[in-house]
């Protein structure tokens, strides 16, 4: 039965996390679950989860968070939104299932529409897939069918999925290096952030170039974010070299940063834009919206040359749609911006207060605290979840602490979630 009642409760520590439970529960996982994939760590920090609403997360023995992570992002209009859920419920009594790349259904054309309202690409269609990974893979073969070139261009440092192909762009070298051997040495890398000058020069070297694959602002590898201007330019040099602009909002996009797209900061146009993870409001969906004549390419006259049984599946259809409905009816990539300027302000000062933090930067609702080492972001990723604040460490080195609330969070829960992550950087 669930217990969580209101969405804007403060946390509640009964005993230390993880509990007995969360412990007992993590230990059965290890048994089950192949490693690399379950959930157990060795240094005890794994809670199991058992609810959520909102901003709050209840563990299996009763301890009350909020949640500064929003899922990796997905939660974006909070954990179980009630209209989500009922959304969800109406289609689960009428089509669980379809027939995928076959048969279509009435939500997908919906979700596809409202899609091309918002994204910034003109006479443009939709590419359903299945998760960011599968967006990433789906906008890389569409710019190398449409293309008929071979090399791609990425920047350091970058995360865009794990599958084979999307693992080829992704920058660290732990993730790629057990599968080097599969690769072919067809993608380039610069530095995010790089002097536009330097990728001119790179791009008028490299007339094979397909595409540019970017992220606006750069997420799991440690919320960065680039100089006024360098997207527009990034943009304008593609078209000058006639390169693709291929932009990866998984994380960034549907209001994180406080507009729809984080592209539309700049006015910025790609021709391929990547989305998913808080699309499907806590299911899983994802979708490239590209200009109809590149996504043209992959009319084979044929079989379906990328797809999968659970594509545009009807429920994460039904749930995207609600969740779409939410953020315009909330105004949420409003309220982040809103509330962003309020974290602003109180982060601004506190590379001069702590000794331990380096720097901080961030927009809307998408902010990172950069600790001077690794073991320092670690013991305060300890503390906090000690405190009842579920917050995670990114980038390469594990050392930039990651503010990305649900877009729904109370002022009154995100100024005790600062208060907390104050307090235990005073106590670090």
């Amino acid at each position: 039965m669930a217990q969580l009642r209101r969405g804007d409760l403060l946390p509640r520590i009964l005993c230390p996390p993880p509990g007995p439970q969360s412990r007992r529960l993590a230990r059965r996982s290890a048994r089950y679950e192949a490693p690399g994939i379950n959930a157990v760590r060795p240094d005890g920090t794994t809670l199991v989860w058992q609810e959520a609403l909102g901003t709050n997360v209840l563990d299996v023995d009763g301890n009350r968070y909020l949640d500064l992570t929003a899922g990796f992002g997905v939660a974006a209009v909070g954990h179980r939104h009630a209209a989500v859920v009922a959304a969800i419920r109406d289609q689960a009594g009428l089509l669980v299932h379809g027939l995928g790349d076959v048969h279509s259904h009435l939500e997908r054309s919906a979700l596809a529409h409202q899609l091309l309202q918002l994204a910034p690409i003109e006479d443009a269609q939709v590419f359903f897939g299945v998760s960011g990974s599968d967006a990433v893979e789906i906008a890389l073969k569409t710019a190398l069918l449409a293309t008929r070139r071979e090399r791609v261009l990425v920047f350091e440092p970058a995360y865009h999925g794990l599958s084979l192909g999307a693992l080829q762009l992704t920058s660290r070298p732990a993730f790629r290096q057990p599968f080097a051997d599969r690769f072919r040495d067809t993608v380039d890398r610069l530095p995010f952030g790089c002097a536009t000058g330097e990728i001119d020069r790179w791009l008028g070297r490299h007339p094979q170039t397909a595409c540019v694959i970017v992220e606006p602002i750069v997420g799991r590898e440690g919320i960065l974010l680039p100089a006024p201007g360098w997207l527009t330019e990034l943009g304008r040099l593609c078209r000058q070299h006639e390169v693709l602009l291929v932009v990866d909002e998984i994380f960034t996009g549907f209001g994180r940063t406080g507009r729809w797209f984080a592209v539309d900061h700049e006015n910025v146009k790609p021709d391929l834009l990547c989305c998913g993870k808080s699309l499907g409001g806590g299911l899983p969906i994802a979708a490239v919206v590209g200009r109809r004549s590149l996504l043209a390419a992959w009319d084979q006259k044929g079989e379906a040359l990328h797809t999968g049984t659970f594509v545009a599946h009807p429920v994460s259809c039904a749930a995207a749609l609600a969740t779409l409905r939410v953020m315009k009816s909330e105004r949420l990539p409003r309220r982040a911006a809103r509330l962003g300027h309020l974290i602003e302000n109180r982060l601004q000062s506190w590379s001069q207060r702590y000794p331990t933090v380096a720097a901080t930067r961030g927009r809307g609702l998408m902010w990172g605290v950069e600790l001077h080492d690794s073991e320092t972001a670690y013991r305060l990723t300890r503390a906090l979840l000690a405190h009842g604040v579920i917050a995670l460490a990114g980038g390469a080195e594990g050392r930039v602490l990651q503010l990305l609330p649900p877009l729904v969070i109370s002022e009154r829960q995100l100024s005790r979630a600062l208060e907390i992550l104050e307090l235990s950087l005073e106590e670090l």
